[in-house]
């Protein structure tokens, strides 16, 4: 079986496929294709390399990331610059992926080798005093990263990071339709920053992760969870542990207490940065009756203010392309759904012409849970809102949805975070959207359908090490009392010890009947 990814523009012909520009429809470039016998190969090497690299401890390997980390602030503009030719984004968005990874470098830097240091622990039985207890954290040799389209640095190299700082070696496929700025920066770390060979990179479609899903020894994906199904049940066979963080349907919820402007202007953001396509997008959004108008106007006045086109280093666009053509075709078909069952379109709601693949930011409202675009990830510039009586009606439904990623809730401070704490998804930002990413000491993964394992915070290093416990037998004789033989005697003597030490009362702990 292998984990599909079904595209337009990344074709296989012969040995390579062509990466396209979304924004115009043009070639980048072809890249080779690894097969199965490539992929092994590759794993096989950085694997080979492993133990050499765990051995330099955490603060040797941490010096190599911070020369990748020095490399990517002093190449910003041209990674950018790929990755606003192979995603269409804008260069707001492009430039912000190197921001986060020079970021998360420094954050695990600082705080990684506190995370998964050896641990004393203090044994809680009187019986195990002879014992000196430790925990030590030793990483998974090999891991395969799939990262998906959207966010083709923050999304690899996001997970690569704490688990190059962790002591693995780590191989990433990123998707078939933006792997150019990832190869680039991996072939920095190898020929300019000459870092050792422990990290790199396949390329290709569904086979090519099954092969490396395979081969490594524990997976981090990010993609929809009908690709995760694939993933999990493919590591089954290899019992590999997989760490996912899928899709959302976030919801945003705004009281009649909150600040209808900085609502308004949140939810903007929330909603169409990267038009749409992020994971923890605002794709919901509940209002309460008393401020359901104002804010439905402030709304829609922002959100026909926003630039949508492609720009460069000089800025001035702010939004984007969209990025895989099927997705496209999936917002269509959300909008159209919700057209034809009543919905009113306030603003957009067509794709737009010429060449490349744009959709403009649309709003919804006169929409309902019986629609495909306020029940099934749309992941695009789409936004439905709902007027709701009061805050339970707006927990209830937010609540109503088999995803769990994230959410935000608008009002007073208190009650705003007496909401948030009722919604279930692993994170919710409270007067703010999406932020809750950016809090790298936090950990951000999903509920429900939304996936499995976290990511950032002690989470999101620990999950690449596993603990091995050391009890160490600091004295004692030729033979502890659990040895053979077992006799009558010792077998007193050891009834006597235990109920001593595990009453709680004294006439438990001297014997006394009753």
């Amino acid at each position: 079986m292998a984990i599909d990814t079904v595209t337009e523009s990344a074709r296989t012909s012969g040995e390579s496929f062509e990466v396209s520009n979304p924004a115009d429809g043009s070639v980048i470039r072809s890249v080779p294709l690894d097969g199965p016998a490539e992929v092994a190969a590759t794993v096989a090497r950085v694997r080979a390399n492993q133990a050499a690299w765990e051995e330099l401890g955490f603060k040797g390997r941490a010096q190599w990331l911070y020369k990748l980390r020095d490399w990517i602030l002093d190449n910003q503009d041209e990674i950018a610059d790929t990755m606003q030719r192979e995603t269409g984004k804008v260069r707001g968005e492009a430039a912000g992926e190197a921001v986060y990874l020079t970021d998360l470098i420094n954050f695990y830097g600082k705080k990684g080798a506190k995370y998964i240091r050896d641990e004393r622990v203090p044994a809680h039985s009187p019986l195990m005093k002879a014992k000196k207890l430790r925990v030590q954290y030793r990483p998974y040799p090999v891991v395969g990263v799939i990262s998906p389209w959207n966010y083709p640095l923050l999304l690899s190299m996001g997970d690569a990071i704490p688990a190059l700082l962790a002591g693995c070696a780590v191989v990433i496929k990123p998707s078939e339709i933006t792997p150019i700025g990832l190869g680039e920066v991996i072939e920095a770390w190898k020929s300019e920053i000459g870092a050792p060979d422990v990290f790199d990179v396949v390329n290709g479609m569904g086979e090519t992760g099954s092969a490396l899903v395979d081969e490594v020894d524990f997976v981090q994906f990010t993609g929809s969870d009908r690709t995760a199904k694939k993933v999990l049940s493919r590591a089954a066979e290899t019992l590999t542990p997989v760490s996912a963080e899928l899709g959302g349907k976030d919801p945003m919820i705004v009281l009649q207490s909150a600040n209808v402007e900085r609502a308004a202007n949140a939810a903007t953001w929330g909603a169409f940065s990267n038009v749409g396509q992020v994971c923890i997008s605002v794709e919901r959004l509940y209002v309460e009756e008393p401020v359901y108008d104002e804010f439905v106007q402030r709304f829609t006045d922002e959100v026909k203010k926003l630039n949508q086109g492609m720009d460069g280093r000089e800025h001035g666009k702010d939004i984007g392309a969209m990025t895989f053509p099927p997705q496209t075709k999936i917002v269509e078909d959300h909008v159209e759904d919700a057209r034809g069952a009543g919905a009113t379109v306030v603003t957009g709601g067509q794709r737009g012409e010429g060449p490349g693949d744009w959709y403009p930011p649309t709003v919804l409202t006169d929409v309902d849970h019986s629609m495909k675009v306020m029940r099934d990830e749309t992941f695009g510039p789409v936004v439905g809102i709902m007027k709701v009586r009061d805050a339970d009606e707006a927990v209830r439904l937010a609540n109503d949805s088999r995803f769990g990623l994230a959410a935000s809730v608008f009002g007073s401070k208190r009650e705003a975070e007496a909401v948030a704490r009722r919604l279930e998804v692993g994170t919710a930002n409270v007067n703010d959207v999406l932020v809750g990413f950016l809090a790298s000491d936090v950990p951000m993964g999903g509920w429900k359908d939304s996936g499995i394992g976290f990511r950032h915070g002690e989470y999101g290093i620990k999950k690449f090490v596993r603990p091995e416990s050391i009890v160490i037998t600091r004295f004692g004789g030729k033979r502890e009392p659990l040895y053979f033989p077992y006799t009558e005697k010792r077998r007193e003597q050891l009834r006597k010890i235990t109920d001593f030490f595990n009453s709680r009362d004294w006439r438990r702990r001297l014997g006394r009947q009753r």
